[in-house]
């Protein structure tokens, strides 16, 4: 199936009824998904997983329309609203001396051997423990079973590691550890986003399905420009109006209405 973009321009005048969104690993998209079933039922919406190391490139490949991804971006293509910024764990085995408090340094891991997984997701300039001197893990389930068989530790964000929750590892809070971000990111066309995006969007901010506010940051953009140029004539009109005669007094006006997410 071709993306929201393909479909527009291959000429596709009615808007796309299957939004496709692509979802990471550590992201549950739940209650979102319940809430477009909910405000849209005559609007399928397809939930697809890939990994993060992909999803852009699902997207910029028509794969997806929209995908859960996660910082930084890896083209200027993609338009993206971040959503929030994940905090980041050390999983060892149970038996790690690590276990026995309940926050953790990088100082502490200092004689730790770090498992890095092809698929990390963290930025590292320098890791905070010894290299692991085997073939690294090919994912993050792989570096956990070592991590368990304490051939060392893992440091992930936190909702990855609830997805490999096991009896023989522990998850200790790690305070100073670099941190992933997640984001919805799309692509736009000519400049705006498809309907169906700026829905799901509006859903994800929290949007109800009464709001009034705009659905993007892109028409708040477009309106901020609008507002600015009126404006600019309006103290032009003000400026070629004479003077008036009496009346030294100020009124007060209200400032714009407060917008609340």
């Amino acid at each position: 199936m071709p993306s929201l973009t393909a479909r527009h321009y291959g000429g596709c005048v009615d808007t796309p009824s299957t939004l496709r969104v692509l979802v990471v690993p550590g992201v549950n998209p739940g209650r979102w998904v319940s809430t477009w079933r909910e405000r849209f039922p005559k609007r399928p919406l397809e939930v697809i997983t890939g990994s993060a190391a992909q999803a852009q490139d699902q997207v910029l490949a028509g794969h997806a329309d929209i995908a859960f991804v996660r910082f930084p971006l890896t083209s200027v293509e993609l338009s993206a609203i971040p959503l929030w910024t994940e905090s980041t764990v050390v999983i060892a085995s149970k038996e790690s001396n690590l276990t026995v408090v309940d926050n953790l340094a990088l100082t502490d891991l200092a004689d730790e051997v770090i498992l890095i997984p092809q698929d990390n997701v963290l930025s590292w300039s320098a890791l905070p423990g010894l290299p692991f001197m085997g073939r690294a893990p090919e994912s993050t389930l792989d570096a956990v079973e070592l991590a368990a068989a304490q051939a060392g530790i893992v440091i992930v964000p936190a909702a990855l590691a609830r997805e490999h929750t096991r009896r023989d590892v522990r998850t200790i809070p790690l305070s100073d550890g670099p941190t992933s971000q997640v984001a919805l990111a799309w692509l736009q066309v000519d400049g705006e986003n498809p309907e169906l995006i700026e829905d799901f969007i509006g859903i994800v901010r929290g949007r109800t399905a009464n709001s009034t506010r705009g659905r993007d940051s892109a028409p708040t953009e477009v309106k901020v420009a609008k507002t600015a140029k009126a404006k600019a004539a309006a103290a032009a009109r003000k400026a070629k109006a004479p003077a008036p005669r009496t009346g030294s007094g100020r009124r007060r006006t209200s400032g714009g209405r407060g917008q609340s997410r």
